[in-house]
């Protein structure tokens, strides 16, 4: 899967899991933060996007909490997180 295939999936993932109304995977940059003043999410958001990003991707997540902070920061480091994942199963 492609970097660009990965945040493409992670936005729909967005949209779909949190059952977004009025946004769509295209109105998510890739860049911005998905909790407070960016899509503006909250901890129970966090705990749903976490079972379907592990869900879309196979990944597991620490149970350190501000680890999983900087992972869910925005859609560039949840990819990020994938890509990392992706390449440590694949050794």
């Amino acid at each position: 899967m492609t970097r660009e295939e990965i945040e493409s999936k992670l936005k729909d993932v967005i949209v779909s899991a949190l059952d977004l109304e009025d946004v769509t995977a295209t109105d998510i940059g890739t860049d911005v933060p998905l909790f407070g003043e960016g899509l503006g999410l909250d901890s129970i958001d966090a705990l749903e996007l976490g079972m379907a990003v592990k869900k879309a991707f196979g990944v597991t997540f620490a149970a350190d909490p501000a680890e999983n902070r900087k992972i869910f920061y925005s859609v560039k480091t949840l990819a990020d997180f994938v890509e990392q994942q992706s390449k440590a199963d694949q050794t």
